[in-house]
């Protein structure tokens, strides 16, 4: 197949679309078809496999899909991934991969982002469109408290208050006194909690997935603070689950660090975790996204197990029974 399974579509502040994909082929010419109107936008772009296009006009108060078909007949049919809400940046789906019997992961079930506190009005316009049922918040209760979500007042979605407290058992932010010594620092810390997330955290994973197998297809949402850790742990929890290969798990992980924007957040954390001024530098390393960070949880995961599917199944209740129930749900048929 010429276009790969790597297509990622994202609504940018200025309301115009943009389309990336992976062709595996260089020089594949490849039409991409904005279904919401009527002319295909054809495109080719140098001898990279990597592709960008960019569309305008499109209404913005509705997600819309694209057909992108290359010259041998091979399309991918694909939504926003990221959808344009200007409160929570890093709001997105995580369908579309491939997982289990090479069937895809449903678009338009699952979906991550970061807390919903700063929601306008048409972002829950568009919220509300999705009919989500459940939403999981992973958040500390002092950051529930403080900054409250904003939801649907019509058909709100349930939502369940799962509290992960980053580093609780490392206890290190509770033990600074005066300031961080350096990025690395910060960045080992980092590693630290992301292990904890598949060991100390666990119970907290397992009741999310107790609620989402207790209703039937349900389409819901995970989130933290900032849509990243504690939030790319549980997707790439049920993403295994579903049968997905780590490489697109860690691609889906790593799209965090387009959306959220790591340097404008350095003076709300140092408030928030009472930290100095001198510690801006250090504390960058917390607010990013990187391939070691998931990486030591899943890395965990192959410490104390003979593979994932032995972790799903003693740590998280999800054998066979229940991951076979999970792909019914999620997968493509």
């Amino acid at each position: 197949m010429l276009l790969t399974d790597a297509v990622h579509i994202w609504r940018a502040p200025d309301g115009d679309y943009h389309i990336e994909w992976e062709a595996s082929q260089p020089g594949t010419r490849v039409s991409i078809e904005a279904l919401a109107v009527k002319e295909p936008l054809v495109a080719h772009y140098g001898e990279d496999p990597v592709r960008v296009a960019r569309i305008s006009g499109l209404p913005p108060a509705r997600r819309h899909f694209f057909r992108l078909r290359d010259e041998f007949g091979n399309e991918v049919l694909a939504p926003e991934r990221r959808l344009g809400l200007q409160g929570s940046p890093n709001f997105r789906d995580f369908g579309g991969y491939r997982g289990a019997d090479d069937r895809r992961v449903k678009w338009g079930y699952l979906f991550r982002s970061g807390h919903l506190a700063r929601l306008s009005e048409a972002d829950l316009e568009l919220l509300g469109s999705l009919e989500l049922d459940l939403v999981f918040d992973f958040r500390q209760l002092s950051e529930q408290h403080t900054e409250p979500s904003r939801l649907p007042a019509e058909s709100p979605p349930q939502v369940h208050s799962l509290p992960i407290q980053p580093g609780n058992n490392s206890g290190f932010l509770q033990d600074v006194d005066g300031p961080i010594p350096g990025p690395e620092v910060m960045f080992d810390f980092m590693v630290t909690v992301n292990r904890e997330l598949a060991r100390e955290e666990a119970a907290v994973y397992r009741r999310m997935f107790e609620s989402i197998l207790a209703r039937d297809d349900a389409r819901y949402l995970v989130h933290c603070a900032a849509g990243k850790d504690r939030t790319g742990f549980a997707v790439a929890l049920m993403l295994l689950a579903l049968g997905v290969d780590e490489q697109q798990i860690m691609r889906d992980y790593l799209l965090s660090s387009r959306f959220y924007n790591a340097e404008q957040e350095v003076e709300r954390a140092r408030q928030k975790y009472g930290l100095t001024s001198s510690d801006s530098a250090a504390i960058l390393p917390m607010l990013q996204v990187d391939e070691a960070y998931l990486g030591a949880a899943l890395g965990t995961i192959r410490e104390d197990y003979p593979d994932v599917n032995d972790y799903l199944e003693a740590v998280m209740g999800i054998g066979e029974r229940e991951r076979s129930e999970l792909r019914r749900r999620y997968l493509e048929a």
